[in-house]
């Protein structure tokens, strides 16, 4: 497994499935002709987009990052329409490390649509039960809203099957939630009530984009998903906290990125370090 060190902090890849979703899509209103250079797509025009957890280990704590696409949910035509050729594999990752799902405890959301989130629930029996049942789920209070309530357009990724067994363990946050080095902030953008993760620990950084740059080809301030529910606020937070994240010298981690788990920019733009996925 791949990992990364931010002062004494360590990020671990975990393995959560894989899917392939449409390239037109993920890139919005660029021109294929343009993204399809940075992020090529296979015979359907689909891209790969990973689902990978990140496992931070800070303090004494384990800490997850998303949660993966799951294992045995999806039904056939789901498993198609969303191009999945691989299931999480989440607990063996953990059992790699010595570790299980009882072990953590925290699971941080950056936002709740059902490719992040499935991971958050099993089936046991017939019933959902929590994957994770010892860890406080962490999110915004606007995401976990519109989690239980969506609305027409949202239904289709806000699933009652990712969050009726775990609503107990939710705790949500307004504009920012903080542990030790770790700081979650409330971006809006990709939906309502994305945030995003940063990380600093003696004098290094990480920034965790997640959805707002779901992998390293979203670079560009203005290549946006049509997934985006208020895309204008995509490209608003993109542009502070690119610039941001840049300038302190900072790693942009990824959880979709089918060649980079971690990359950093210079100023302009080009990748002057960057942690391939293999």
């Amino acid at each position: 497994m791949q990992t990364l060190n931010i002062g004494n902090v360590t990020l671990t890849w975990l393995s959560g499935g894989v899917t392939n979703l449409d390239g037109g899509a993920m890139f919005g209103v660029v021109p294929k002709g343009l993204w399809s250079k940075k992020y090529p797509p296979n015979e359907k025009n689909q891209i790969e987009l990973p689902t990978d957890p990140i496992l931070i280990q800070m303090n004494g704590k384990n800490l997850l990052v998303e949660s993966g696409i799951g294992n045995g949910k999806l039904t056939e035509k789901q498993l198609r329409n969303y191009g999945v050729t691989r299931e999480s594999e989440v607990d063996n990752s953990l059992a790699n490390l010595e570790l299980n799902a009882g072990d953590i405890d925290y699971v941080l959301m950056t936002h709740l649509h059902f490719d992040h989130a499935c991971g958050l629930t099993k089936l046991v029996d017939g019933r959902y039960t929590s994957s994770f049942p010892n860890a406080k789920i962490i999110t915004s209070n606007v995401e976990w809203e519109e989690m239980r309530n969506p609305n027409i357009r949202s239904k289709n990724t806000y699933w009652k099957e990712n969050w009726e067994a775990i609503e107990t363990q939710v705790e949500t946050f307004d504009e920012s939630w903080s542990f030790g080095a770790i700081r979650m902030i409330h971006t809006g953008g990709h939906s309502d009530g994305h945030s995003i993760l940063i990380i600093e620990d003696e004098g290094e950084m990480s920034i965790h984009m997640a959805d707002l740059m779901a992998t390293h080809a979203h670079q560009n301030v203005l290549w946006v998903m049509a997934y985006d529910d208020y895309p204008m606020d995509s490209i608003a937070a993109k542009e502070k906290w690119v610039s941001y994240a840049i300038e302190r010298k900072a790693w942009f981690t990824f959880y979709h990125d089918a060649f980079y788990r971690a990359v950093k920019w210079d100023l302009d733009g080009k990748i002057v370090e960057g942690i391939k996925r293999i």
